[in-house]
């Protein structure tokens, strides 16, 4: 199963993470062939499958991944045990410093964002949407990341595979909670071709609210998931088709036992 790494979490020891593709699992169709997400109505035995195939190719166990019932919220957990998977809570971040527990956000254009500690060996894992970035997920991450014992000045992180600026066009309302919040984000918004309309850049704006919050090691891998057809599921792209549903992408971090 294809997946992606960042030089910055990789320099991190006793900590392992990927960001995994669309590629090398077992579903069909329109969710061929990865697809991690159990709120797809894909078939859950092959969700299944291919979240225990993501989790051999980072030498995890499959019974240690943990996930959430996104919601595009600013909610954390933080995470002392695997739950099943009815249990999962309403949140879209978590934190952990138990060894061995797969921290895994699920994304089909938000984008993931991956954190760690090295010397406190504490690690986190965020949904962020505009709407969880835009009330503070990212901020809500290395607070609860703060209370294990990491620190933001230690902390370093990774904002994976979503949607690019150039295929983020968004209405005339959109930049208002964003301009209400903080004027400069003003540069975060481009003008798209129909007039009135804007291309918002996602992970520019994630960054820049962990520089924000005090992390100096940001790293943001450039993959456009709506343009990568071959590599990522899309939201956009799905319903840009007419798609009557989509698959999601595995990211996820440890701390090794």
């Amino acid at each position: 199963m294809p997946r992606l790494t960042t030089g910055v979490l990789n320099r991190i020891e006793g900590v392992r993470h990927a960001f995994f593709t669309r590629n090398g699992g077992v579903s069909q169709g329109i969710y061929a062939s990865s697809n991690c997400g159990f709120g797809s109505r894909d078939a859950a035995a092959a969700v299944a499958e291919n979240r225990a195939r993501a989790m051999r190719r980072i030498d995890a166990d499959p019974a240690k991944l943990v996930t959430l019932s996104q919601v595009h919220s600013a909610d954390v957990v933080e995470v002392a045990a695997p739950w099943r998977r009815g249990d999962a809570p309403r949140a879209d971040a978590m934190v952990t410093r138990v060894p061995g527990i797969v921290l895994g956000i699920l994304t089909a254009d938000c984008a993931p964002v991956l954190f760690a500690d090295a010397e406190a060996r504490v690690v986190g894992a965020a949904h962020a949407g505009w709407r969880g970035a835009l009330s503070g997920v990212l901020e809500a991450t290395v607070a609860a990341m703060c209370r294990m014992g990491a620190s933001p000045g230690r902390i370093v992180a990774a904002i994976g595979p979503a949607i690019g600026r150039t295929s983020y066009e968004v209405g005339p309302e959109f930049p208002a909670p964003f301009l209400a919040q903080d004027a400069s984000n003003s540069a975060f918004f481009f003008p798209a071709e129909t007039p009135g309309r804007h291309l918002f850049d996602l992970k520019g704006y994630a960054a820049a609210r962990l520089a924000a919050a005090g992390l100096s090691d940001v790293a943001v891998l450039p993959n456009d998931t709506r343009m990568e057809n071959r590599r990522f599921f899309s939201y956009r792209r799905a319903c840009l088709r007419g798609e009557p549903d989509y698959g999601r992408q595995l990211s996820a971090i440890l701390v090794e036992e």
